[in-house]
């Protein structure tokens, strides 16, 4: 690989990896990172390193419960990544922000606080064969407690969801519909529009991942009408252990609080307690402080960027090892074409164990992921187990994507012997 990373399109690449100092990490002291697995979790620019090393460094303390100079400091900086998010995601005010550990720690609020709330025996909870286990697990827990029923919508042999038969599964029974915005194995685009105005129109709430679609593309949540909508800061520059929950006010306001402890109440007598206003509601005991302010420097970051160019971006590089991939024998790419996928591209080889394969290019400096992306139903559907996946970021190269298509050739033919 040569010194001069190349770029695809809208965004100058090589410019912004220079703020990425991992990027620049020796792999077994003699490889070049190549970092192919944003869909787990990506990289920190020096900016979110800075603001979470000055947050530790002159402003923490804990937040809205001192009237000292560290703690009003601390809790102005905390306040204000909550204004960062609201912004971010087009939320009305900055009360519908629920600062969370990250998406399965929303999704797990909401199956708890929303299912207590709106969830009977008989009840329908709808999600799909795509879903990430932290959208999947919640729900039915949920209907194990409430004897309700969780079903999924199909997905078809392209990697789309059925929308042909979608009044089958979404009907007046459903009280819940959760779906990811875009698959975390398949890349699929979904129109979540269109999804959201059909459970609306039989009453049903609407609960979108956003893990994968929040660090690569505009977010508005008015725009889209969503009830709920939930991702996390590891996947979009910032740090681990925070992510947010948007929630639609009037539904904030009648579901009762998930977890009880400091900071989420009013009052507290031995008779009983009185929840707090939002966001507190839901926010109990001491939130990620550090890591928020870290995730509103990410999002600033993004922002400055512009999510459509590193969308497109990213789907010119998709691109790009998609058609690399479909000249090779055996090499076959799940889900959609380019134009309704983003930057993510799972793949399986005839005859190779993607173990062996992800083991055998690490070697070579590339770091992709493997194993079933916790998306066991998915592939299932598939009839496979497990597959590779390469996903990739705002400071991917094309220059990485054919390095990356020309050791999986020799790989493949060194492991099929």
């Amino acid at each position: 690989m040569s010194n001069e990373p190349v770029h695809a399109v809208g965004i100058h690449v090589n410019e912004i990896r220079k703020d990425f100092p991992i990027l620049r990490t020796q792999v077994h002291g003699k490889k070049e990172l190549v970092y192919l697995d944003n869909g787990a979790s990506t990289q920190r620019p020096l900016a979110v390193l800075q603001a979470v090393d000055d947050c530790y460094r002159t402003s923490y303390s804990n937040v809205h419960r001192g009237s000292h100079f560290l703690s009003l400091k601390a809790s102005d900086a905390y306040d204000a990544a909550r204004l960062t998010a609201q912004k971010f995601i087009g939320a009305n005010e900055a009360a519908e922000v629920i600062f969370t550990s990250g998406t399965t720690a929303g999704i797990n609020l909401l199956a708890h606080s929303l299912g207590e709330m709106d969830i009977h025996a008989g009840d329908e909870i709808l999600v799909t064969e795509m879903e990430h286990h932290s959208n999947i697990v919640p729900w039915q827990q949920l209907a194990e407690r409430k004897g309700a029923v969780v079903r999924f919508l199909p997905v078809t042999d392209d990697g789309l969801l059925d929308l042909e038969n979608l009044e089958d599964f979404l009907t007046e029974k459903t009280k819940v519909f959760a779906f990811a915005s875009v698959s975390n194995v398949l890349g699929t685009i979904n129109p979540v529009k269109e999804l959201v105005s059909k459970a609306h129109a039989v009453g049903a709430k609407v609960v979108i991942d956003a893990a994968q679609s929040a660090p690569h593309e505009v977010t508005d949540v008015q725009e889209t009408g969503a009830d709920f909508l939930v991702f996390s800061g590891h996947k979009m520059l910032g740090p681990s252990g925070v992510g947010v929950l948007f929630g639609k006010r009037e539904w904030l306001e009648m579901m009762p609080p998930f977890l009880g402890g400091g900071s989420m109440i009013s009052t507290v007598t031995k008779d009983g307690y009185t929840p707090g206003e939002l966001p507190a509601k839901f926010e109990a005991g001491t939130p990620p402080i550090a890591q928020a302010v870290g995730l509103a420097a990410g999002m600033d970051y993004l922002s400055s960027v512009g999510l459509d160019a590193i969308l497109e971006h990213e789907r010119v590089l998709a691109g790009r090892l998609m058609e690399r991939f479909a000249e090779m024998e055996g090499v076959k790419v799940l889900g959609p074409r380019i134009s309704q996928r983003a930057g993510i591209v799972s793949f399986v080889i005839d005859g190779v164990n993607s173990m062996d394969f992800a083991t055998m290019i690490d070697l070579k400096g590339i770091a992709i992921r493997n194993g079933h992306h916790c998306a066991m139903p998915l592939h299932q559907r598939f009839g496979i187990s497990e597959s590779n996946r390469a996903s990739f970021y705002l400071y991917n190269t094309l220059e990485e994507v054919d390095y990356t298509a020309d050791v999986t050739a020799k790989t493949v033919q060194m492991l099929r012997g």
